[in-house]
């Protein structure tokens, strides 16, 4: 009596670390399985807010100049190849993060009913014995011969019960060691795939902005802004707003022509007036001569 008193207690033993154990799974294992999915259900809406994003831009690109445009049009084209990894990586995350986890549901449903059976078995050998101990002190007869058969038949039922969890509850154990690792896993591959083509895609398009060339940009506006004669006003206002430096010596080498101009005209008047006195002294002397004769 005292060694099936001790063998309950074991059984007893066994049984509630099984319970805890699948208790304790089927708590963090649903906790972990809404939070990941929860974790997917907003990666898919961070991909859907992306797509009207690429959408925005170009509908905004159409209506620039042609180098920003162009830019726009490549970075929403990078933008968008993107949101393909991104629903890509929804999808395995689904497949092999989430999934795996929502099985755990119905494997811990057979783990209790694992455990159902074996306490059932349990409790029907300690009714038994129970009702052997009263049957051997109430009639100490060939009645307790009967109640010990039957003590027998529910031991070895419930050892057999118990056995079974044992194994039952040691290959949970080992498969749930195995299926963390490989979700977890699985999850990091995944990050790290769809990362990684970020990486690579997010460069492309940060080059396809660093290339616009905002100069020729801006002279596109600016023709489109101003009227067809407005350039050659422009070149006089700029003409007219010189800076003082610029205005001395403009009006230094206008002075100078001036001046040189001045000194050509005096000294073609000095020549004028050189020949003037020769032609006066030339009739001066014809005059001379003339008289000569007459005396």
């Amino acid at each position: 009596m005292l060694m099936l008193g001790r063998g309950l207690d074991a059984r007893d033993n066994q049984t509630k670390q099984a319970r805890e154990a699948v208790t304790n799974v089927e708590k963090h294992f649903g906790e972990l399985c809404q939070i990941f999915a929860g974790y997917v259900r907003k990666t898919a809406r961070l991909r859907d807010k992306a797509d009207l994003l690429v959408n925005e831009i170009h509908a905004y690109a159409a209506t620039e100049t042609p180098n920003l445009k162009l830019g726009l049009k490549n970075f929403a084209n990078e933008f968008s190849k993107l949101q393909d990894y991104r629903q890509a990586e929804v999808e395995r995350l689904e497949a092999k993060v989430v999934e795996p986890l929502k099985c755990y549901g119905t494997i811990i449903k057979l783990k209790r009913e694992d455990l159902k059976a074996t306490l059932t078995a349990r409790n029907r050998e300690a009714k038994q014995l129970s009702q052997l101990e009263r049957t051997r002190q109430r009639n100490p007869s060939d009645r307790h011969i009967i109640a010990e058969s039957e003590l027998q038949r529910a031991s070895l039922d419930a050892t057999r019960t118990t056995r079974h969890l044992e194994e039952t509850i040691d290959n949970f154990e080992k498969q749930k060691i195995k299926d963390i690792k490989n979700i977890f896993s699985e999850f990091i591959t995944i990050e790290m795939l769809f990362h990684g083509k970020a990486l690579e895609i997010y460069t492309a398009a940060f080059q396809s902005i660093q290339n616009i060339d905002e100069n020729e940009d801006l002279q596109v506006f600016r023709s489109s802004l101003y009227p067809p004669d407005h350039q050659s006003r422009l070149d006089i206002v700029r003409a007219n707003s010189k800076s003082p430096l610029q205005r001395t010596s403009s009006s230094k080498h206008c002075t100078g022509i001036v001046q040189q101009i001045s000194r050509n005209r005096l000294k073609k008047d000095e020549e004028e007036d050189d020949e003037d006195y020769d032609y006066e002294d030339e009739d001066e002397d014809e005059e001379l001569e003339s008289t000569k004769d007459e005396r």
